[in-house]
Formats: structure tokens, sequence, C-alpha cells
């Protein structure tokens, strides 16, 4: 784990896209959306049912997960359905819910 940190802190690029993509996913409502989703490709319509807010504000935060790279969507007729684009991110969120989701000992 620790060479991985050093190599990861080795190439300022990588720093600057951990950032980003810690940053647009740190906001609850955007958390909730990537929880959501998992390793589905879902309906704006089902992840406001499942998110619990409007769709605007929905949109909003998609739209910033998407322009992050994190988000990957196709258009079917008039429904939108996205899908978290990068595996990276899966695996953050898996550790993430092991971490503070997992049984505390």
């Amino acid at each position: 784990m620790v060479a991985e940190v050093e190599a990861l802190l080795a190439r300022e690029e990588d720093i600057e896209r951990a950032a980003r993509s810690l940053k647009a996913i740190s906001h609850p409502v955007r958390f909730r959306i990537l929880c959501t989703l998992g390793e589905d490709e879902i309906s704006v319509q089902e992840i406001v049912e499942q998110v619990g807010t409007s769709q605007s504000n929905i949109s909003q935060h998609l739209a910033i997960l998407r322009d992050k790279g994190i988000l990957a969507s196709r258009k079917r007729a008039n429904r939108v359905f996205y899908r978290i684009g990068d595996a990276r991110t899966l695996q953050l969120l898996g550790m993430m819910h092991e971490v503070f989701c997992g049984k505390v000992a």
C-alpha cells in the first residue's frame, strides 16, 4: 500500500486527477448518486426516485460527474442512462463502503 501511495505522489498529473475526482464525489448528493449506480446503468428518473431530490438538482450533479469523467451516459429515445465510467471509481466506492459501512470490530 505504501508503494502505491508513493507511486501516486510521484506523478503530479495523477495527484491532480485524484484531487479533482475526490472533490467531485465529495458532495453528499453526488456520492449518493454513485452509490445508487454501483455497477448498474440507471436512467435519470430512477436516480431521482432513489436519491430523493428534484430532477433539476440531480441533472446538475450528473453533469458535474460526467464532466469530470466519472460517469458515462447514453441516450435511448428520450431517456438518458448513466453508469460509472471508470473502474477506479468503483474500486474507491467499494473501499469506502468497506471502511465506513463495514462491521465494527
